[in-house]
């Protein structure tokens, strides 16, 4: 596969439909996260992103929820963004693309005048984060399963 891609905000409906393939892709299908827990109510709302080839593969997805939304993830903040369901294709990874994914979604977080994003990340992603300026806070927990450490990043 070719290396060449783009990162966009998605916001027509096949571009939405390609973000929640990836998502059951890679959430429900390789790590057993219930798909009724995966899809939420954030959705509607958040700004999706997506990472496709010229050709009109997807590679990957991510989402930024912010204002009100974000504040309820976040304890209530309104500066902090919330980064949330990073999902890239097994045939992808290597590419570059979640590194793509986390700073278009850091632009947009910066274009919605936020001072920082805050994530969940997955225990196994912690160094991919860490490599990227995302701190880790509190103590490990569990969600869908699978262990995460909270992380956050000033913009």
């Amino acid at each position: 596969m070719s290396a060449a891609y783009t990162v966009r905000v998605a916001e027509d409906p096949a571009d939405l439909e390609a973000c929640f393939a990836l998502r059951k892709e890679v959430f429900v299908g390789e790590q057993g996260v219930p798909e009724d827990i995966e899809y939420d109510a954030y959705d509607a709302v958040a700004v999706h992103v997506l990472a496709i080839t010229g050709d009109g593969v997807p590679l990957g997805t991510g989402r930024l929820l912010h204002g009100e939304r974000a504040a309820e993830k976040t304890g209530g903040d309104l500066t902090l963004g919330s980064l949330g369901r990073l999902a890239v294709a097994q045939r992808s990874r290597g590419l570059g693309v979640g590194v793509a994914l986390v700073r278009a979604i850091e632009d947009a977080a910066r274009a919605r005048g936020l001072a920082a994003v805050d994530l969940h990340a997955q225990t196994h992603a912690l160094g991919f984060y860490e490599r990227l300026g995302y701190e880790p806070y509190g103590a490990e927990y569990e969600e869908a399963g699978i262990p995460h450490q909270g992380m956050r990043r000033a913009l």
